[in-house]
């Protein structure tokens, strides 16, 4: 099926003709879709904000279609899930946003799958958060490569650690402006084939860090416009915020202008908004919410969506929408077949954005995150704590109404939603994938990992965390595994040692077989990350953990427990433990 799909389109576009040196007419268009972290409403110009001045994501918003009430989740995973997805995150077992819990099911197809089968080329920059192993991976659900990090939270934005396809490399820069270079080299590739990019930046969540260039502007400029609860607003968080948001506008700007410098800007496909509600009180049209949150400002977002070969410049889109609807609304704008094995929650927004007058649909959109649950209709919001506000007079929810029908109807849809809910969670307990032909290299990172005895982590947060006080024989770091194939795996251990405590001795035990091996170099550097904070942050430093490879082990098919204790402690402590990476050797 995949292979027939992908040879009719390479037919079809063999069969048309050239029109300039780099567009074909009728080809199918370029996507770019492109999401911010932590990003609320308010932080556009354009959407009234006179703290800042994002000029290019302003034009963006005019050019194309722009979207009044669009609504996304109030975390990140579950936002990425239902865009990749069209379905809601809890359909696709996303209920965390760590330890696992942010990985889609397997065998629940994505935009990018959909899109690679029809003969594109596809590439995913920046944050991931939908799984680290493989084929939770990008390379496992649609995207033929990968420039980002797979976890949530990253904890340094400046030359990090990151990874391309699997291998760690080192990252170069302002990681947004270096994940902007990578996206602009992949639209610079000569191809015959459309392509299709989605560049999630890691801004503006926290660690709060941006070039000094852009903090300048804000570094003691009085904030004019306050969040809704301005006494909870930290003036510091705001402004490096704001400052992160320039920069973003600044990526935008640059991306935008490769796709004119290449004139292939007409028939290429943007889209923008971010994946929840501001993370912090600052100014957000006056609504109440933030990022976290089921009411409104913590889930609505602002969509962009620019196509000006089939968009009018400055078309405004009144129905309410999700994130949901992006891979129907992408399916049927890039003309592209999908198989869904389930009925997609999203519907196609795309007759809004060529006709606004559009027929307005009776639907209910749900927003669900960690046991509250609230629902819009077109009019209504019912909140997670069963008050019922008109959103059309009173868009701050200050004052519930009494509806009786409009109640009964969003109580009901309310219920029936935390019941699917409570029913799916049951199935959760996934163990981390190991070992596939097609992507030899696993990572075991500590924020995927469970402890017993004296370990800790380094932070509450698990994302970028790692390990440490680890000072007794009875203390374990463990991972459920499922072996796809078996083999032999190189093993490479991620760690820091004093000085004083190497010669410890560790083992990595799946239960039938064992690697022992000794760590007999320091490696103590100190924690960084401070020194580029704009405010103290409340997520882990990082350290310059060293790769010492441990030798091999002999890994069976199936589902087995992979534990690393330490045997011999001579000192005060082992190590400290970021990672551990599987190789499947040949």
């Amino acid at each position: 099926m995949i292979h027939c799909r992908r040879c009719c389109v390479l037919l079809l576009l063999l069969s048309f003709c050239f029109v300039g040196s780099l567009e074909t007419a009728g080809a199918p268009p370029n996507v770019i879709v492109i999401v911010s972290d932590d990003q609320g409403w308010g932080d556009f110009s354009g959407n009234g904000n006179e703290n800042l001045s994002t000029p290019n994501l302003d034009r963006l918003a005019q050019a194309g279609a722009s979207f009044e009430h669009f609504f996304v989740q109030p975390v990140c995973s579950p936002t990425r899930a239902e865009l990749l997805t069209g379905r809601y995150a809890f359909r696709a077992n996303v209920f965390r946003t760590s330890a696992g819990g942010e990985r889609m099911s397997l065998g629940v197809p994505t935009i990018a799958d959909a899109l690679s089968d029809a003969g594109y080329r596809t590439a995913a920059f920046g944050k991931w958060h939908s799984g680290a192993q493989y084929p939770y991976h990008p390379c496992g659900r649609g995207f033929d490569s990968f420039y980002g990090f797979a976890s949530g939270h990253w904890g340094n934005y400046f030359d990090p650690v990151l990874e391309r396809d699997g291998r760690l490399i080192q990252g170069n820069g302002f990681l947004a402006d270096d994940l902007t270079d990578q996206t602009i080299k992949f639209v610079e590739e000569e191809s015959d084939r459309p392509f299709f990019a989605y560049l999630a930046f890691n801004t503006p969540h926290s660690p709060m860090q941006v070039p000094d260039r852009f903090y300048e502007k804000f570094k003691n400029a009085p904030i004019k416009q306050r969040g809704t609860a301005a006494d909870r607003e930290d003036l510091q968080h705001t402004r490096a915020a704001l400052a992160m948001c320039e920069n973003i506008d600044f990526n935008v700007g640059r991306l935008l202008a490769k796709l004119d410098q290449r004139k292939i800007d007409g028939d290429t496909i943007v889209i923008y908004f971010c994946d929840n509600g501001p993370n912090g009180h600052r100014f957000n049209g006056g609504m109440k919410g933030i990022k976290g949150t089921t009411d409104e400002g913590g889930v609505r977002s602002p969509l962009f969506v620019r196509w000006p070969e089939k968009i009018k410049p400055g078309t405004v889109v009144s129905p309410i929408a999700g994130a949901i609807d992006l891979l129907p609304t992408l399916v049927e704008m890039t003309e592209t077949k999908f198989d869904a094995p389930l009925p997609l929650d999203g519907k196609s927004l795309f007759r809004w954005m060529t006709n606004p007058d559009s027929a307005v649909e009776d639907r209910l959109l749900l927003n669900q995150w960690n046991g509250r649950v609230s629902v819009r209709s077109q009019q209504f919001r019912l909140d997670n704590r069963g008050k019922l506000f008109d959103m059309e007079q009173d868009p701050q929810q200050l004052k519930p109404v009494n509806e009786a029908r409009v109640n009964e109807r969003l109580m009901a849809a309310a219920e029936a939603w935390r019941a699917e809910i409570a029913a799916a969670k049951v199935q959760t307990q996934r163990p981390f994938t190991v070992g596939y032909v097609d992507f030899p290299v696993t990572h075991l990172p500590a924020d995927d990992a469970v402890v017993s005895g004296n370990l800790e982590r380094s932070n509450q947060f698990p994302n970028c965390s790692y390990f440490t006080n680890w000072t007794s024989v009875d203390d374990r770091i463990a991972w459920p595994i499922e072996v796809d194939s078996a083999g032999r795996y190189q093993a490479t251990l991620y760690y820091t040692c004093k000085p004083q405590d190497i010669g410890c001795q560790i083992q990595l035990s799946d239960g039938e077989h064992n690697l022992t091996f000794t760590v007999d170099e320091a490696h103590d550097p100190p924690p960084w990350g401070a020194q580029q904070d704009l405010i103290v942050r409340q997520e882990s430093y990082v350290k310059d953990f060293k790769a010492l490879k441990i030798g091999t082990i002999e890994l069976n098919t199936g589902v087995s427990q992979l534990t690393l204790e330490a045997l011999e402690i001579p000192g005060n402590a082992a190590v400290e433990f970021r990672r551990l990476t599987l190789e499947l050797l040949k």
